[in-house]
Order: C-alpha cells, then structure tokens, then sequence
C-alpha cells in the first residue's frame, strides 16, 4: 500500500506580508497602498488571499478604517519578525562589509534597556565593527559629539542644558508618577520625591506639575541615573516620575486616585554626528526600528 506524504502546509509571501503590516500600522488601505507602491484593490486582492490560506478573517472593515481580529493581532507580530529576519537574511550577503569603531552614547534610562538587543543583532551582522557605548548625561554627550568623540548620541528632549529640536524623535512616552505597590510614601506629606539631578527633563516636569497643583513636597532623594530613583522607591522612601514602560513590579503606577498630577510626554532624539560613517550610518537604522518597535 502507497502512503502518501502529507501535503506541506503553504508558505506566506513577503510581499503580503510587507502588505499586511502596513495596513495593520497605517489602518487603512489607502494609506499602505502608498507605502507599498500598489492600489487599494490590489492589497484588497492579497488581504483576501492571505485570509483565505490562514482560514481566518484578518481585518475588520469599518467606515473610516480598518483593525485588526484577533488572528489579525496574532500574526502581526509574525509578520513583523518574519519581514525583519529577511531583510536581515539579504543584508547579510548583499551588503558590503563594514569595519571600523562607532561610539554611541546614551542616557541611562529607557535606552540601556532598549540597546543591548540593538547591539547583539548588530554585531551578529557587521562582527568587524567595534561599538563603544559611553551612558551619560545628555548635556555631556551632546558635548562629547561636538568634541567628535561621539558618532552617534540619544538625548533626553526638554533637559535644560539642550537646545530644543535636536535631532530626529525616535521615541515619545508618558512620564508617570511610580511608586512601592501597597507602599506609604505616596500618603506622606509633604510628598517624598526621588528625582534626577537639576537639569533633567523628568525633574522638571515633575515640579513644574506639583507646583500648578499646589502640592506640598520635598527632594529626599537625588541620583544622576534612574537606577537610583527605581531604589528609593523599591524601599517605599519616595515616589518618582518615571517613564510608563519601565514602571514593573513591584512598582507601580500612580495617578489622580492618589492625588498626583499628570506629568505629559517626554520624547528621546536621536543625533548624528558629522561626517558620519557608514559603520555609524548602519547602527543608526537598527537603533531608530528598535524604539519604533518598544512603542
């Protein structure tokens, strides 16, 4: 008796894919039938035949724009993976190789947190190009690249000591108030505070909010990075103003139900410096995708 071997299970096209996420990003047809270079009922066409191979609808079609289902939200994050490992896959053989030294610098927040995935994957494609990672403030980096000791810096936007519009924003987040879960310091009075040095972005947002509401506080705290923030409020000591994404337990968010103004966003820049190399020029993409990713 002949035994059939099973029928292989269909593979996804990356041309459909690139189609499908860009429809899931912009929400509409007619906005990713711009970036793709095709018309809306060409990307229809592909939509109905990538649904028809899964077996499940992908979008829900509405008035003014489309969302995705639950199996939509799934391969989302497929796709992207999927889109990413094959640029990766033809870079590797299609670009020319690159050598040489790039000093980023950074400013110990959401950045440290962010990089070391950025920099693996960048070693795995360019193992000939030596990275130098210097964390500091943005001030001093911002100097440091004026000095031409730095290729490439992240900064904090709003710090005092930084001219405003520098740079390209590759990252924009609430600033939240943090504190201890089932923590006090919150209830004390006036407000313990944990905050960054004076100059800081995050520092002043946060008077200027306590000051217009009228509130009663004092500084217990001041550290130069973030990880001395996160430690006084992990010992319940003072509360914080604090990026959203980084507030994990045992922290936790505070807001009006404690009485605590909002505090807005803040926003990190990326800046290049000048003649920038191609090693540099090759680091900044993965960088700038990885904070459009984080969001």
């Amino acid at each position: 008796m002949t035994v059939s071997s099973p029928t292989p299970p269909p593979l996804l096209d990356t041309d459909v894919l690139r189609s499908f996420v860009a429809i899931a990003e912009s929400g509409s047809f007619t906005r990713a039938a711009r970036q793709v270079f095709r018309t809306p009922s060409a990307l229809s066409m592909q939509i109905k035949r990538l649904e028809e191979t899964l077996g499940h609808p992908l979008f829900v079609r509405e008035a003014r724009q489309v969302r995705l289902t639950p199996e939509g939200e799934m391969l989302l994050g497929y796709g992207r993976r999927l889109l990413k490992l094959n640029q990766e896959a033809v870079a590797r053989f299609l670009t020319p190789a690159l050598d040489g030294v790039v000093r980023l610098g950074t400013p110990d927040d959401i950045g440290t947190r962010i990089l070391p995935q950025v920099l693996s994957r960048f070693a795995s494609g360019h193992p000939a190009v030596q990275v130098e990672v210097v964390a500091g403030r943005s001030g001093e980096l911002v100097e440091r690249m004026a000095e031409e000791k730095l290729d490439l810096v992240l900064v904090t936007e709003g710090n005092d000591d930084l001219a405003p519009g520098l740079g390209e924003v590759v990252h924009t987040e609430p600033l939240v108030w943090a504190g201890r879960e089932g923590g006090v310091a919150v209830q004390r009075s006036p407000l313990p505070l944990a905050l960054a040095s004076h100059g800081c972005a995050w520092r002043s947002m946060a008077l200027a909010a306590l000051d217009q509401a009228g509130m009663d506080y004092r500084i217990a705290y001041s550290s130069e990075n973030c990880a001395g923030q996160e430690a006084a409020m992990l010992a319940d000591l003072a509360v914080a103003p604090f990026p959203r994404s980084l507030v994990r337990p045992p922290l936790r968010r505070l807001g009006s139900e404690c009485g605590l103004p909002p505090l807005g966003n803040y926003r990190l820049a990326l800046l290049r410096g000048e003649p920038l190399s191609p090693a540099a020029e090759a680091l900044a993409a993965p960088v700038v995708e990885a904070f459009r990713e984080w969001r």
